[in-house]
């Protein structure tokens, strides 16, 4: 029995911005989960990307029952281009003020749900959507073949065009019959394709907050942390993405007030089990530091669960009146989940940070905290986990992607979650003046139990992956873990790091 046929797709284009809810400068991680939950909407999603590198080249999400091809830089996975492949699989319009504009990129005669209707005309481009433009750019593609863009702010559309039909001398209304329909529509930042490919994937776009049609009554995410710097110690400086400020966590002292003050109510609490998972504990190691044994490994604080759709189970709170009153009310320990942001924070009884690398001790611009509680029964932060979201990992689109700096390893290159380990590991062994390159511990990620691990995965996630064949990249499921004093790094075949755990 076939699967029903997606209806046709109907966005509102916002040269510049969005199409639909798909914008401009959104997370990938915001965006599968969106098209995820829709699966009538959206039934069939491809993602590639290079195995090989895949936080440093561009990830493209294929929707191919909608016609429509998006792409997201490596370092920060966000939405830079949006492409229509085929206009038969879609309806789209300028804005939704009448029946009149509705048919931007449709035949006035053409229902909304016709399948047969091949796009736009350059007429109804030129006439009725977008009028005069700079003339195109001709990009040839092979032997007597090419493209030929016609751009506007924020917008382009693609002719294929003869070679010998181009002639620079022409304008666009000599060059293209009214009739001429367009291959593909492109939706981009800049003020035409040919200056917008000059810097598609490295500007700073806009925080998606700022888009008028999505906040309406609520904000549609909490303020983003783009960035946190692992100064060793215990402390942590998270930046906000579109200012300068930042503010400070100090594990061992940072209370879940402060922490919710912050950051907000987390999207989730996960609630410690004595039986269900470990915490990986590398403190108290030698400079030369060894590979762990079995009596230093107990407890890891990996937080495991499908939470690609953030679905409630046993062991979660997503409700957000269940999730506040436990913020109100927390009392054991437990996890405080930011999908939404990349990280989870542990909440527990006070634990000694690890120490300062040789280099910061004495540092004065490290800062302290400016109220130390000497209470031991009171919950406080004690370790931060800050997930990759690499695509082709195991746990891919859990969380959003958190980028992190060690600003105490110098060198020419600053030290972050794009480095590869390999040179991460020799910085690290610089800076805690340890000459032993250490071994990694075999983590695996697909199996319940895995007896080179000292970390055991939370009930729901292996049978929840295994029903659905692993998502992308599931033959990628082991990794390797190398503990360092404060930080312990998961490692993937390919040499990037999918979370670090700071403690």
């Amino acid at each position: 029995m076939s699967s029903p046929s997606p209806s046709l797709l109907s966005a509102q284009l916002h040269p510049g911005r969005a199409l639909g809810f798909f914008v401009l400068g959104a997370s990938l991680h915001d965006i599968l989960t969106r098209v995820k939950a829709e699966p009538q909407r959206f039934p069939k999603i491809d993602v590639y990307m290079d195995s090989k590198d895949p936080v440093h080249g561009k990830i493209h999400v294929g929707l191919p029952a909608n016609g429509l091809r998006l792409a997201f830089d490596g370092p920060e996975q966000r939405l830079r281009l949006i492409e229509i492949l085929d206009f038969t699989k879609n309806h789209v319009f300028l804005k939704p003020a009448n029946d009149k504009e509705r048919d931007l990129v449709r035949p006035p005669s053409s229902s909304p749900t016709a399948d047969a209707t091949p796009g736009p005309t350059f007429r109804h481009i030129y006439q009725r959507f977008l009028g005069p433009t700079y003339g195109g750019e001709f990009i040839k593609s092979s032997g007597n073949e090419g493209n030929y863009v016609l751009s506007y702010p924020g917008v382009a559309f693609v002719f294929v065009m003869k070679a010998s039909d181009y002639s620079p001398q022409k304008d666009v209304v000599s060059l293209l019959p009214s009739s001429a329909i367009p291959a593909s529509m492109a939706v981009f930042s800049g003020e035409s394709w040919a200056q917008a490919r000059k810097t598609m994937w490295t500007e700073i776009l806009p925080s998606v907050k700022t888009f008028a049609p999505l906040a309406k009554g609520k904000d549609v995410c909490p303020d983003e942390v783009s960035l946190v710097k692992i100064h060793g110690g215990g402390k942590l400086q998270l930046f906000r993405k579109w200012t300068n400020n930042s503010f400070w966590i100090f594990l061992g002292e940072t209370t879940p007030q402060q922490i919710v003050a912050e950051l907000g109510p987390p999207d989730s609490i996960y609630r410690k089990n004595d039986q269900r998972m470990y915490i990986h504990k590398l403190r108290g190691q030698s400079n030369t530091m060894p590979r762990p044994n079995e009596k230093d490994l107990r407890q890891d604080d990996t937080t495991e669960s499908d939470q690609s759709s953030h679905l409630a189970s046993d062991e979660y709170d997503s409700n957000e009146e269940a999730v506040e009153e436990d913020i109100a009310n927390v009392s054991t320990e437990c996890f405080y989940n930011y999908f939404y942001l990349g990280f989870d924070v542990l909440v527990s009884t006070p634990v000694q940070p690890s120490e300062l690398p040789p280099s910061q001790v004495g540092n004065p611009n490290l800062p302290e905290p400016l109220v130390k509680s000497s209470s031991p029964n009171r919950l406080v932060a004690t370790k931060l986990i800050l997930h990759g979201n690499v695509p082709g990992s195991y746990p891919f689109n859990r969380h959003r992607r958190c980028r992190w700096e060690i600003p105490y390893l110098t060198g020419d290159n600053i030290i972050n979650s794009e480095t590869p380990f390999e040179e991460t590991e020799e910085k690290l062994r610089e800076a805690w003046r340890s000459p032993t390159k250490q071994r990694g511990m075999a983590l695996n990620r697909g199996w319940g139990e895995s007896p080179g691990s000292s970390i055991e995965m939370l009930g729901g996630w292996e049978e929840q992956a295994s029903k659905k064949g692993g998502g992308v990249g599931s033959d990628n499921t082991t990794t390797t873990l190398f503990g360092f004093p404060g930080t312990a790094f998961e490692v993937l075949k390919n040499g990037y790091v999918s979370a670090v755990t700071v403690f």
